[in-house]
């Protein structure tokens, strides 16, 4: 690391240049080839997937995406002879557009039963000749601008569907910029310097810029879903501001102990920067674990999100150095440069609220631990009535035109047309024809269904399918239920005697199956990435304890966060007024992305916080001390990067788009909670409470384990550093400083250089019990 941080100083436009190169290349390669994003929720081998692939053979003619326009009068009915011309015209000319395969109106043979009872609404089906994913955004804006044509007083036009979907704007580049702004304003409040809150900023926006480009490029080589840019943005932000945050912190302690610039940066990356790469390595581990799901949906997520993690630390050790040694002593506030040239090198001592709450937390370590069990039991509530499955339009806000025509298509047919159950199966011979012509009213007096369509052969007679539109709504639970009563019970009945095959598909089918898949896998998923996350602990603190506590907060820590999400999401607690539309079930893939970015996340303040503890742990034996200064001095840092990684998250909400504002606000609130209640709080209660049992290890064990240093002491990391060997000798306070200069560095033990550090220093909260 420390030949890494030299180059990247001495070479510092070279390294700025090649980013920028990186960035610029990235950038017009996508915006030449476009983008090719892809919610495939498909799974090979369900019983939805089957359905949709003998659709696929029988009727080559229906793979187009189909959307709807729908129509409703104030006062007379849609069969008046002007609302009747009007909308036949539009529909012509939606049919004479680019792209459009056909068009079904409700005037027409075809579309028969499309007038509701009351005559007030309409609709007509729209196919494309294309899926969604291969609609360019311009075709659908004319279809929406057509039909858009045709409104008049006393005529509602509105339209819904995957196309139509892709041209209601959404506050991305806002959410951006507000959470680029509120994390410049915390930076700025904790380091004083313009020139340094910048900083972790620019090197945040190249990173994640070039990231965003490249999973641009990458949903061209496999399925990446069309949330994944604005996911890895969204932990790109967060983490890359993070880590940049980190070193220029360490970067500032060194100018203010006296290193040279080029000293200091050398040290900051040798230093945090090395655990800025493990807490890295830890989160794409995760992400990279959802490829043992083998969900190709899930894969295109996890490596993107990855790609984004890989160019923020890539980043954070090359590009932030390089720009640190362009601003030079800037990177100190004008007092701080001040007090440096009157009073020379002193070294940082934890004071202030800090250095008061640690002694606090030792003081009552019980009431504390109790109040935020009570805290995290409290928000964990909500999960137990968790409801996974995939929201629709009918969750868009109010004014978008899809939630209005999904609530006209509700209002006026039921709930169900907005998402029908397609049954489809081969066909031998005119037994099979007419048992499936028998089911049709069977089903119309099923439980649960609102009609049923009569059935459709393919032109070979050999695939026959039906629409059965459900009585609820395609994301309620008694369409779900509906649709394992038809696989369980009704159907099985039908296949008797017969060589017919029904499968169930359609939009809740397909999202139940999903659902399904993923909640099957999840506990191997979790059992891997949460013990990956203990044995990695295990490794870096040698200790039993501190791996299973982590372990323990982290499910905490996402049961709690999954509380939150439940009540504004699926309860509808301030969903519509946060412009989220109404409430709805919560998406089955986040709680396997949730895992894998909060293990990383997690990760990052537990290794800064027991690191620092560990550390003292090791000097002194004295467990209460060294919890007492780890939190001490590591609290306000791991503060103002929550805050940070909060403000971003929960900038997300303005995106306009679900699915984002809820991994925002899950991200937001675990990140909340992970730092002001577990690290904080519980963590360091807890190994005050247990004692020196934090640090057991059975002997043989701690023979076997191989021995890994994640972030080295200062003095140490020196010595690894060609030509800094004296001015790391030189920055040990102290009247020994001299004699331990002639001295070689690599010969000193932990315990040497640790009681050089601390002879001749004034009494903080190392020295002072709680």
């Amino acid at each position: 690391m420390a030949v890494l941080a030299r180059w990247c100083v001495r070479h510092r436009l070279a390294v700025v240049l090649i980013w920028l190169a990186a960035f610029g290349g990235a950038t017009a390669a996508a915006a030449v080839v476009g983008s090719a994003y892809s919610n495939d929720y498909e799974v090979p081998g369900t019983e939805s997937g089957r359905a949709t692939q003998l659709l696929e053979r029988g009727f080559p003619g229906l793979g187009g995406d189909t959307d709807t326009v729908v129509w409703h009068t104030g006062s007379g009915t849609v069969r008046a002879a002007d609302v009747e011309q009007t909308m036949t015209r539009t529909l012509d000319r939606i049919a004479d557009l680019p792209g459009v395969a056909s068009v079904v109106s409700p005037y027409e043979g075809r579309g028969t039963g499309r007038i509701s009872a009351d005559g007030r609404t309409a609709y007509a089906t729209v196919t494309f000749d294309r899926s969604a994913e291969d609609i360019g955004e311009d075709e659908a804006r004319a279809v929406v601008d057509a039909a858009g044509a045709a409104r008049a007083d006393g005529l509602q036009v509105e339209l819904g569907g995957s196309a139509i979907a892709l041209t209601e704007s959404s506050g991305g580049h806002l959410a951006e910029a507000v959470g680029v702004v509120v994390a410049a304003v915390v930076l700025f409040l904790a380091f004083g310097s313009l020139a340094a809150s910048l900083l972790p900023i620019a090197t945040a926006l190249v990173s994640v810029g070039t990231a965003y480009a490249g999973i641009v490029l990458l949903g061209h080589a496999m399925t990446v879903a069309d949330f994944a840019p604005m996911l890895g943005m969204l932990i790109g932000l967060g983490v890359g501001i993070d880590y940049a945050l980190f070193i220029v912190t360490r970067h500032r302690r060194g100018l203010k102990r006296g290193l040279s610039v080029t000293e200091a940066a050398t040290n900051a990356v040798t230093t945090t920067g090395r655990a800025v790469v493990f807490a890295g390595a830890t989160v794409c581990i995760a992400l990279l674990g959802m490829l043992i799901l083998r969900l190709g949906f899930l894969n295109g997520v996890a490596i993107a999100a990855s790609l984004t993690v890989v160019l923020t630390v890539a980043a954070s050790v090359t590009l932030l150095p390089a720009l640190l040694s362009y601003i030079g002593p800037r990177a100190l506030s004008r007092r701080e440069r001040r007090r440096l040239a009157g009073h020379g090198p002193e070294p940082e001592l934890p004071t202030g609220f800090a250095a008061r709450w640690s002694a606090f937390v030792e003081r009552h370590p019980k009431a504390l631990g109790a109040a935020a069990l009570v805290v995290m039991a409290l928000l964990a509530l909500p999960t137990l009535s968790l409801h996974l499955g995939t929201s629709d339009q009918g969750n868009n806000p109010k004014a978008t035109t899809t939630r209005q025509a999904y609530d006209l298509l509700a209002d006026g047919f039921g709930p169900g047309v907005n998402g029908p159950l397609t049954l489809v199966t081969p066909v031998s011979d005119a037994e099979d024809k007419l048992v499936l012509d028998n089911l049709a009213a069977t089903l119309r007096t099923t439980e649960g269904v609102a009609s049923s369509s009569p059935v459709t052969y393919s032109a070979d007679g050999s695939t026959g399918y039906l629409t059965v539109v459900p009585e609820s709504s395609p994301q309620s639970a008694r369409t779900s239920d509906l649709v394992e009563r038809l696989r369980e019970r009704v159907l099985p009945r039908a296949e008797t005697g017969t060589s017919l095959d029904l499968h169930v598909g359609g939009v809740t089918a397909s999202y139940d199956d999903f659902a399904d898949v993923i909640v099957g896998k999840l506990p191997l998923f979790v059992g891997v990435v949460i013990g990956l996350g203990c044995l990695l602990l295990l490794l870096a603190f040698r200790s039993i304890g501190i791996p299973l506590k982590a372990a323990a907060m982290n499910v905490a820590a996402v049961a709690s966060s999954f509380g939150v999400v439940v009540a504004i999401f699926q309860w509808g607690w301030g969903s519509e007024l946060l412009g989220l539309g109404s409430a709805g079930p919560i998406e089955p893939f986040l709680p396997v992305i949730m895992v894998s970015v909060l293990f990383g996340l997690s990760m990052d303040y537990q290794v800064f916080l027991v690191s620092r503890m560990y550390e003292e742990w090791l000097e002194t034996g004295d467990n209460r001390r060294a919890v007492r200064v780890g939190l001490a001095e590591t609290s306000r840092v791991i503060n103002s990067a929550a805050v940070i990684m909060i403000s971003v998250f929960l900038a997300f909400v303005l995106s306009g788009d679900r699915v984002i504002a809820m991994f925002g606000i899950a991200l937001a609130a675990a990140v909340a909670l992970d730092a002001f209640v577990l690290r904080t709080l519980l963590v360091p209660a807890l190994m005050h409470l247990l004692g020196a049992a934090n640090w057991w290890l059975p002997r043989w064990l701690d023979r076997r384990l191989p021995r890994i240093s994640i972030e080295p002491p200062e003095c140490r990391a020196a010595a690894e550093m060609p030509g800094v060997e004296e001015a790391g000798r030189a920055s040990i306070p102290g009247p020994r400083a001299t004699d331990r200069a002639r001295e070689d560095v690599d010969a000193m033990t932990d315990v040497d250089v640790m009681d050089v550090l601390v002879k001749e220093r004034p009494k903080d909260v190392r020295d002072i019990p709680g």
